[in-house]
Formats: C-alpha cells, structure tokens, sequence
C-alpha cells in the first residue's frame, strides 16, 4: 500500500513541477522609429542609384499639391501616407509643414550638380565653383556640403523628403523653430528620422546639417542596409566630376555618413 502511496504521490509532484515551469514569453517590442522597420525585398541596385522614372514605379504616387509646394512631385506611398498623418498632426498644433522636394532620380540630380559643378549656380555661400576652384576633388567636395552626387542621393529612394525651406536659420527662429522642435519630438513615432545632424565624433563626415530633411525609415532602413552591402564607388560615373568618387569614399562617407539614429 505505501509503495503505491509513494507512486502516486511521486507523480503529483513531477505534474505540480512541470505546470510551474515558465512558459516561454515574446519580448515585447518597444514602440519607436527603430522597431518599425520592416525587413523588404532586396532592390537592383539601379533603383539605389535612382536610375529610373518614378512616374512609371508601381510604388510611387503623385504628391498631391495641397501637401507640397509644386505640382509634379513624387514619393513612395507608404512615405506620402506617414506624411499625411505627421503632417496633420502637426496642423492641430497650428504647425505647417509643406514638402518642397522630394524623389530625385539621377537625371534631376544630375542637373543640380552639373549646375553647380559648372557655376550656371553658384552655391549657397556664393561660391562658383567653375572659377573658384581648381582641383576636381576641390570641386567636388565643395558641393558635397549640401548637395549629393549622381547615384548617391537618398532622394532617389522615394523615401525622403525636405521640408518648408532649404536654410538652417528658418528652423532657428520662429514658426521654423516651432516646427523643427515639434518634428524632433513627434517625428519618430511617424517613422521619420534627420540623417544630417551636425558634424561631431558620431558624424565626423557626410553633407553638412540639414534640419529641412527627414527620412521615412521602415523603407528607408533596409535600402541603407542593402547600399552599405552593394554599393561602390567605382559603380558611380556618367557626371562632371565622377571620376573623384574613389578618392573621396563618397559611399562610406556620405551615402553611409549618417545620423546613426536613421541607419
């Protein structure tokens, strides 16, 4: 009789055991920028260099004029929807925000630099570069303050936009300031993010800072990704000035030279 006491009462103990084993719990995925990117298919890398009509691209969409300041703009359509959201959240705030650029291909890039590269316009400080400086690099590193070269634009992604104006002082005073302080705050939980921040030791290189652009990270996360796979230097050409491209490191500096927030 006790031996079958013993048996059952080994038993017992072996369920009560097991029935209080911690049952095995999903981490909980913290609600911010960085948990709202999705893995996406892989893009060719013409895409990456915007060589293409984003037009003609099922994954782009017309900016309609109320929320940019022109007609003929265009962006990816989960970008443009986030901004919608972002940018009606902010006009309960009695905030504006308008989208002054945003998809460039190469081609639209390529004329804003070979403007600049041949002085047809003079950059933001007044410098021409045609008869201001001499040496390619010299050249091409002038313009890579605020402007990318050919193939290396995040505006050919369809993921990023600039907003309300192109100087830094507008967002330093004012309704800018308002805005630029709104967009640190709120911008995140839209999925944007600032890849130009100021220069420092977690930014030593890339464009100069730029508050007027913001990037919609859950597509624009997995095209760095696949950039910093990929992408080369030697894979850029077809511009005056091209040829620098090596000898700068323009991938590693300033395609991948980003806020390490948005990557």
């Amino acid at each position: 009789m006790k031996f079958y006491f013993y048996i059952l009462l080994c038993a017992f103990l072996f369920i009560q055991c097991k029935s209080e084993e911690p049952i095995p719990v999903k981490p909980k995925v913290p609600v911010d920028m960085k948990a709202n990117k999705p893995t996406l298919p892989a893009a060719d890398l013409d895409y990456i260099m915007g060589k293409f009509d984003p037009s003609n691209h099922k994954d782009f969409v017309l900016i309609p004029r109320k929320y940019a300041d022109r007609e003929g703009l265009y962006l990816r359509k989960r970008a443009l929807s986030s901004f919608i959201k972002m940018r009606d959240a902010a006009a309960e705030r009695g905030i504006v925000m308008e989208i002054k650029s945003a998809t460039r291909n190469f081609d639209y890039q390529k004329g804003i630099w070979e403007r600049k590269y041949t002085g047809a316009t003079k950059l933001s400080d007044g410098t021409n570069v045609a008869t201001d400086i001499k040496e390619t690099k010299d050249k091409c590193l002038k313009i890579l303050e605020y402007s990318s070269m050919p193939s290396t634009s995040r505006h050919h992604w369809g993921t990023d936009i600039d907003i309300n104006s192109f100087n830094n002082s507008y967002f330093e005073s004012g309704e800018g300031k308002i805005l630029y302080t709104w967009m640190l705050t709120h911008a995140a939980d839209y999925g944007w993010c600032q890849p130009y921040t100021p220069h420092g030791p977690e930014r030593p290189h890339g464009y100069f800072e730029e508050k007027w652009h913001w990037s919609y990270m859950p597509l624009s996360h997995t095209l760095t990704q696949q950039a910093e796979a990929e992408f080369k230097d030697e894979m850029i050409s077809g511009f005056m000035g091209s040829e620098a491209a090596t000898e700068i490191g323009v991938v590693s500096k300033y395609v991948l030279g980003i806020n390490k927030q948005c990557r």
